[in-house]
């Protein structure tokens, strides 16, 4: 029985002046399978990449590397050993020292991206990717593989603007594995129930003026840790995310209905008439009669 359905599949790309311009460029894509008790890495690979796992390597270019089978170590100047298992992506850094290989009594499946440019470095600067968070668990996916595999397709093919479409699929391999990784986290956590409940205790109290302490409380947590679980998950504050819903009522009463503007400061429970119109225009850049208007023309 063989261990895999395909075997070793890799392209090395040239990069032109032009493409450094376009500020993502990729240098490597690539599945790499291996079987138990097998050599790690291919000796296949060019010098620049192959690397003695006992030894390890720095790299000139951040990589994806998405374990698809199997189990492994990874290790790197920020990382602490860790085991590495199946469903979970390995980001490299560029300068940075690392290692990694599969166990020898299971083997795994490697898939792999090399890239660098402007655009990456400034996502890094803020925070998307971290040296801190090198391995994130994203799980089992079908879409990641794919984009993977359509990735050494187009690299393979090397048409004409290939470097600009493979630097699209790097953007989406990113969106997806931040995605994944986030709400896998939170899907694992009893807080993730929590938070979807005060959720729906806000919209429910839209109209009101809730305590969001006191929502803290019924839900059994201090509202220090509810705050900052409540930020994780949602990308808002309690208190910015009840706002934010009481602006998107206040906007859909105003695209579809005839109520006074005064009326739907009243009905949202904002402190003043004068707050609702100061707090719209800051967050809109309209006036609610601007925008009601702005809805109105044909």
């Amino acid at each position: 029985m063989r261990y895999n359905d395909f075997g070793i599949d890799f392209k090395y790309l040239l990069v032109s002046d032009k493409d450094k311009k376009f500020g993502l460029t990729i240098n490597t894509v690539g599945f790499q399978p291996i079987a138990p008790n097998t050599v790690y890495p291919s000796t296949d690979h060019p010098k620049s990449y192959y690397f003695r796992p006992d030894k390890g390597r720095v790299l000139s270019e951040y990589q994806f590397v998405y374990i698809s089978k199997g189990k492994g170590t990874f290790i790197s100047e920020n990382t602490k050993r860790l085991n590495i298992t199946k469903g979970q992506i390995i980001i490299l850094f560029p300068g940075q020292w690392h290692s990694y290989r599969p166990k020898n009594e299971t083997g795994w499946n490697e898939y792999y991206i090399g890239f660098e440019g402007k655009i990456i470095d400034d996502l890094v600067e803020n925070g998307f990717i971290s040296p801190q968070n090198q391995v994130l668990d994203v799980g089992i996916n079908e879409d990641l593989v794919n984009l993977f595999s359509t990735a050494i397709k187009v690299a393979k093919e090397d048409k004409t603007a290939s470097q600009q479409n493979l630097a699209g699929i790097v953007f989406n391999i990113l969106g997806t594995i931040l995605s994944l990784a986030q709400n896998k986290n939170f899907e694992t956590k009893e807080s993730a129930q929590k938070i979807e409940r005060a959720k729906v205790i806000m919209l429910e109290n839209i109209h009101k003026d809730i305590d969001i302490q006191g929502i803290a409380r019924n839900l059994g947590v201090s509202y220090s840790l509810f705050r900052k679980e409540f930020k994780e998950y949602t990308g808002y504050a309690p208190a910015q995310y009840f706002q934010e819903l009481k602006l998107r009522n206040a906007k859909e009463f105003l695209a579809e209905t005839n109520l006074p503007i005064k009326e739907i400061s009243y009905k949202l429970n904002f402190s003043s008439y004068e707050y609702f119109l100061s707090f719209f225009k800051k967050r809109v850049g309209f006036t609610p009669t601007e925008y009601r208007d702005l809805g109105r023309v044909k």
